[in-house]
């Protein structure tokens, strides 16, 4: 019995002739303006797990492009900066609105490199959903947990697994699902399609590595693929009978017989978290084939309800590059993934009259239009040529044009309803994590949660050409750090330091503050942004008045400090950089420019200490792990309370110059190496050389087997991926083995180079930060020399 066919027609010939002779793209002059078909979502993974070429892909299946991108080209639409071309990455995150059926996805492309994590950062702020691909060669890596850990910070609970790169070699589903699993992502990986390597069942004896087709297990069709990345829809028999006889596959096809099971399988899970899908099945007959009566109408609602709860992790396969599961993808997304209205708690932002309400997610330069605010609507609507007020600066802006970004291009529309992204111009003082509100009632309004930098890792001294230079360079960097929120600028000593999250990071400031801002200078030494803990000494004694004049008058004021070092088991404050301020009551203290009123006393009081953490009296590191409780604060009537800033400064620094130098931290990073079997006694060797210690040595393709519960998660077989079989690894010429170890980050700067001549340029790594750790004595003389201060 042949299976009926649902053809879906891709002409590629038209495609490619229809931009030549209406090279207008069609843009929306106005936001869809129903909140239900919004879906808010970022593409999120390890770096090179295919994110910007899964994004080409679905701008192409959309209709936006006649033709996709390359990252190897430097020709995709999202990495359009002069230096993301360059290195073929992501280097900040680009949104851009797809319509697909009757949804709008408001879709983020983000960094996959932990330099980039801000970029990740404020994207998990504002999106309501996600899509993390998985390269199924590799399984779950560094940063893979590192973008789900953001996910989870920011409750961003609905997700999508999108397996990647099947066509490859090595590509194996059953072992990227056990790495979730094993890497404790979710406990319910749940596969709703599955993997055809080819209709020709002699491939899979022979190992042959590819992707021709994929099975929807809910629909309970096949998608089959020719060479062009173009699909045919098969919708398969509802019987065991048929299924075997048809034509779609030939008889000796191994997955004919796995694809009830799987389907099985597929709705007993779910039915394990949806208690009326559970009454449904009870109810069907008991042959097995009566779970192919269900149709996806059936299905659908519970599998939307058990991802929103976050019950379950859909999981979906195919290869970006070619195009194979992208259509899949985006079908899942709008019917899976929420929508604002699911996410909003408050049912009074829907009102169509509610308060205006909105985050600056993202701030951006450009040399033609200037500053370009990135803003999340979450309740009202956002109208051109109006007024607002920022809420957390507590300054009044206007609202000169709303734009929606394609990436480097852009479209002038009217409004931004509830729900929307897009881009504001004319903002002055807005910085990305601040709350902006309509003017009217907008002085009482509370500040939506803000977006936490990471901590920087690394600095470097920045030196301008010629003392004429100094003014621009300083602009150049302040606005870069508008930007940017972890670069963090400070000078120390009159020398003019920048911190960044990593050595790539501080490249590709170097080379924006050159092509973008056109400034003379050079970069010093790369040096490593360690910290320095409180002292044990006696800080009793230490005064807590500060005298000043005042207009030739002798003011005292007094800040009455309480200071600690936090214990190993109290968590830091990350707006602190790991310390933690409270006010007189115990509450949290924010820093000093994130206060709605800036002539509030603890807001100035909040700038001082700032002030000192930043530069330690004793190493001008700045100061890590400290507890401080703002006791009493006391200054004359007439002064103004900006006189508070230098009065906290100073007497903290006398309490932490008094308590002596403490311990000192560095930054740790953990390693993930690959490298043949004949090299790993110099690989780990050179690790203990250099301060890392080995936490685990395990062969690379040993079979990874956590326990599973096959009661509640199905797990694929492995022939499911031939390339990954018995007769694959039989063909294997080396051994490959893999080192876990964590490491000083200022031993590992030049780690590629090392590994490349100890692995005879055979060896892969990744690295990912790991919190600072306190050093030795031995290391801290070290530091101090390195710093100039023994």
């Amino acid at each position: 019995m042949v299976a009926p066919v649902v053809t879906v027609f891709r002409h590629r010939g038209i495609q490619k002739w229809l931009p030549r002779m209406f090279p207008c793209r069609q843009y929306a002059t106005q936001v869809n303006h129903e909140p239900s078909k919004l879906r808010n979502m970022a593409l999120m993974a390890h770096i090179d797990s295919g994110k910007t070429t899964l994004t080409e892909s679905i701008l192409l299946q959309s209709q936006y492009l006649s033709s996709a991108g390359s990252v190897d080209t430097g020709s995709t639409t999202t990495d359009f900066l002069p230096a993301e071309r360059e290195r073929g990455i992501t280097i900040q995150s680009a949104s851009i609105p797809v319509k697909w059926k009757d949804w709008t996805f408001n879709l983020i492309d983000t960094p996959g490199h932990a330099d980039f994590g801000m970029e990740v950062e404020s994207a998990s702020r504002v999106v309501d959903g996600a899509v993390v691909l998985i390269d199924a060669v590799e399984g779950v890596e560094a940063q893979t947990k590192g973008v789900w850990r953001q996910l989870d910070r920011y409750d961003v609970k609905s997700r999508i697994l999108f397996l990647n790169k099947l066509d490859r070699a090595g590509a194996s589903f059953r072992t990227s699902m056990l790495s979730v699993l094993a890497n404790r992502l979710h406990p319910r990986p749940m596969a709703i399609t599955l993997p055809i390597a080819s209709f020709d069942p002699q491939d899979y004896a022979r190992a042959e590595p590819g992707i021709q087709g994929v099975v929807d297990l809910v629909n309970w069709e096949v998608w089959k693929y020719d060479s062009e990345g173009s699909p045919s829809v098969h919708v398969l028999p509802r019987t065991q009978a048929e299924l075997e006889q048809s034509d779609l596959f030939p008889s000796s096809h191994p997955l004919v017989n796995h694809l009830l099971p799987a389907r099985i399988s597929l709705l007993d899970n779910l039915a394990q978290v949806s208690e009326s899908l559970f009454e449904t099945l009870i109810a069907l007959p008991e042959d097995p084939s009566s779970y192919l009566s269900l149709r996806s109408s059936d299905i659908l609602p519970h599998l939307r309800a058990a991802t929103l709860r976050n019950d379950i992790l859909p999981v979906i396969c195919g290869s970006a590059f070619k195009h194979i599961g992208t259509e899949l993808l985006m079908n899942y997304v709008g019917e899976l993934l929420p929508s604002p209205v699911d996410v909003e708690a408050n049912t009074k932002a829907l009102a169509p009259n509610a308060p205006l309400r909105m985050l600056a997610w993202k701030v951006g330069w450009d040399k033609r239009k200037g500053w370009m605010t990135f803003v999340r609507v979450y309740s009202g609507t956002l109208k051109s040529q109006t007024s607002v007020l920022n809420a957390t600066q507590n300054q009044r802006e206007k609202i000169s044009k709303i734009q929606l970004l394609y990436a480097a291009e852009a479209q002038d529309v009217d409004s931004l309803p509830f729900g929307s992204v897009g881009a504001v111009m004319g903002l002055k003082y807005t910085r990305t994590g601040d709350t902006l509100v309509g003017v009217a009632g907008g002085s009482n309004a509370s500040s939506l949660r803000d977006i936490v930098p990471p901590p920087a890792m690394m600095s470097v001294s920045v030196i301008p050409h010629s003392h004429a230079d100094l003014e621009p360079v300083e602009s150049a960097l302040n606005a870069l750090a508008r930007t940017d929120p972890s670069v963090r600028v400070e000078t120390q000593e009159g020398q003019l330091l920048v911190h960044g999250l990593g050595a790539l990071h501080l490249e590709i400031v170097e080379s924006r503050l050159r092509d973008e801002w056109k400034v003379n200078f050079e970069f010093g030494r790369r040096r490593v942004s360690f910290r320095e803990c409180l002292g044990t000494g006696n800080i009793s004694g230490v005064s807590d008045m500060w005298s000043t004049e005042i207009g030739g008058h002798a003011v005292q004021v007094q800040v009455s400090l309480a200071v600690r070092a936090l214990e190993d088991d109290e968590e830091g404050d990350p707006f602190w950089d790991g310390n933690v301020i409270l006010t007189t009551d115990g509450k949290r203290l924010p820093p000093g420019d994130l206060h709605a009123d800036l002539n509030d006393p603890l807001a100035q009081v909040a700038r001082g200490l700032s002030s000192t953490l930043s530069s330690s009296p004793n190493t001008t590191l700045a100061l890590s792990r400290l507890c401080i409780q703002v006791k009493k604060i006391d200054f004359p009537k007439e002064a103004h309370p900006s006189v508070l800033a230098g009065a906290s400064a100073a007497v903290l620094r006398n309490i932490v110059r008094a308590a002596g130098q403490g311990d000192l931290m560095e930054p740790y990073i953990r390693l993930k190496i690959s490298v043949d079997e004949g090299t790993v006694g110099r690989v780990v060797e050179d690790l203990g050389e250099h301060g890392g210690e080995v936490l685990d040595l395990d062969a690379a393709d040993e079979e990874l087997e956590p326990d599973v519960d096959e009661g509640t998660v199905y797990i694929p077989p492995q022939w499911l991926s031939p390339s990954t079989g018995k007769a694959a690894k039989s063909t294997s010429a080396r051994m490959k083995r893999t080192i876990v170890a964590i490491a000083p980050l200022s031993q590992m700067l030049d780690y590629s180079t090392r590994l490349r001549a100890l692995s005879g340029g055979h060896g892969l790594f990744d690295m990912a930060g790991e919190g600072f750790r306190r050093v030795s004595a031995q290391r801290t003389v070290e530091i101090l020399q390195e710093l100039g201060r023994l």
